[in-house]
């Protein structure tokens, strides 16, 4: 997404568990460069919000997941230093459970790393990504 847009942009979100982790992933653009979020990114014209939910964990990660649940919304908006909007995303977050494969940084992320919920403080995880999470794991049962 190009930044200063005339409206907001769909953007995807994947928290992807296994047991009690959740795989994050080390942003290597902006907005958030250098950031630990979930797995995610904007959905292109002509695809459905799940099978951009699918593309984006397998060119951020190189996985595949089973099952996807809608879990929740979150609106990322990001303003410069004069106040002005650089960039707004809506982004709607899926969960399903992890069904193998190594996780690999690819795409627009520099690295991914299984977590657990005390240690997203280690992490920087922003705090409506960790309600997202959170609410996940009460919604996919183990």
């Amino acid at each position: 997404m190009p930044p200063y847009p005339a409206r907001p942009q769909v953007g995807i979100g994947i928290v992807l568990l296994r047991g009690d982790e959740v795989l994050l992933v080390k942003r290597g653009k902006a907005p958030a460069l250098g950031a630990w979020a979930l797995p995610g990114g904007r959905q292109e014209l002509g695809e459905t919000a799940e099978e951009a939910a699918r593309r984006e964990l397998l060119e951020e990660t190189g996985l595949a997941c089973g099952q996807l649940t809608l879990v929740g919304h979150v609106d990322s908006i990001h303003h410069d230093p004069h106040g002005r909007i650089q960039f707004h995303y809506t982004i709607l977050d899926f969960t399903g459970r992890y069904v193998g494969g190594e996780a690999r940084p690819g795409d627009d992320v520099t690295d991914c790393a299984w977590v657990r919920e005390q240690e997203f403080d280690d992490y920087g995880l922003w705090d409506e990504a960790r309600k997202i999470v959170l609410k996940a794991f009460s919604v996919v049962p183990p």
